[in-house]
């Protein structure tokens, strides 16, 4: 076989091997986008590996700023007016924190499925007129739980779900993120309703899900500490929740990471278990320890998720969903008595 044969067996192989790794539709699936503000990455990421997906259109109360985000859509200032000419397949609905639930509740009403920010409402009142639209709907939904996409993250599943670390009794993580620049609408508490509920949801998420543990009662502070540039947000947050086995989990959370930092944000978590522990922050990657072998650094890690093409993939072929509704339903839930119990400065029970 000559070099020519050869190179055109091998681009023909890495295209087949190319093709089969799309995820085939049953149809033609037309998105809208609902707000510029969140981790919209999730659907542009998704267009190279869905063929049959196209972002119709965008909505935000300034257009330009949609149309900066996603140039090839037709643009809007009501997103009413864009899903009434439209008629979208799906919806991911990014904005503010304070305008989803009305967002979320208008296209459950319209049955179509959605991707969306969390938390789902910043209010718990909110949040039932939220389940109780969704009740009503035939509409799909899932949220933008994006460390659950991360390698990182799954390789510490995996340890939990291999037993390498036995039963879970603590968990301790971080998230330190950059202050948001001058003019956020994160400074607008109508619009943001809380660092607990903007970033805590994550990782409540994140150390329900890699512990496999519940949790039944939380006490959380939080504190306005501004120096310039954080203003009436919310800056500083402590939670310590008791998981359902009576282990302790804890989250510390803060905008005072550095501006000259690599990274917008430093996330940590580490799993104490009966027989080991493992932890991951980016300094050091994924370590594991177990009281029997040597410290091990987990340089092998899982693929890439991708939370939206998993959703699609559920919606039309009928694959299980990304994430469970109970544990969306949960996290939610979980991070809202979390904010109440800041706000009050009680323990509360987390039924």
């Amino acid at each position: 076989m000559n070099d020519i044969s050869r190179r055109a067996l091998v681009a023909s192989l890495a295209a087949s091997a190319s093709a089969a790794s799309l995820l085939k539709l049953p149809q033609k699936v037309r998105v809208c986008i609902i707000g510029v503000e969140g981790h919209l990455g999730e659907v542009t990421e998704a267009l190279p590996l869905v063929p049959d997906l196209e972002i119709a259109g965008a909505a935000h109360v300034t257009p330009a700023k949609a149309e900066k985000r996603f140039p090839k859509a037709k643009i809007y200032g009501d997103y009413r007016k864009m899903l009434d000419e439209l008629k979208p397949d799906v919806v991911a609905v990014g904005n503010t924190n304070g305008e989803r639930a009305e967002a979320v509740i208008e296209c459950a009403a319209r049955n179509i499925h959605m991707l969306s920010e969390k938390p789902l409402g910043i209010t718990l009142a909110e949040y039932e007129q939220v389940l109780k639209a969704l009740g009503k709907s035939k509409s799909k939904l899932t949220t933008m739980m994006t460390m659950r996409a991360e390698p990182s993250y799954n390789a510490l599943k995996k340890i939990v779900e291999d037993g390498a670390l036995g039963e879970i009794v603590q968990i301790d993580s971080q998230k330190s993120y950059k202050a948001p620049a001058e003019g956020d609408w994160r400074f607008t508490p109508k619009l943001y309703g809380g660092t607990i509920p903007w970033i805590g949801i994550h990782m409540i998420d994140m150390m329900r899900w890699l512990s496999g543990r519940d949790f039944v009662e939380t006490w959380s502070i939080q504190a306005v500490k501004n120096y310039g540039f954080t203003h009436g947000m919310e800056s500083v947050t402590g939670s310590v929740f008791r998981m359902d086995n009576g282990g302790a989990a804890m989250l510390r959370m803060d905008y005072f990471r550095p501006k000259a930092a690599p990274t917008h944000g430093d996330d940590r978590v580490r799993l104490v278990g009966s027989k080991g522990i493992a932890e991951y922050m980016a300094a050091t990657g994924v370590t594991l320890m177990r009281h029997d072998q040597p410290p091990e650094a987990i340089k092998t890690l899982p693929p890439k998720r991708h939370l939206f093409v998993e959703f699609l993939d559920h919606v039309y072929n009928g694959k299980l969903e990304p994430i469970t509704w109970r544990d969306i339903d949960r996290g939610n839930r979980i991070t809202l008595l979390a904010k109440q119990s800041a706000d009050t400065g009680k323990v509360v029970k987390l039924a």
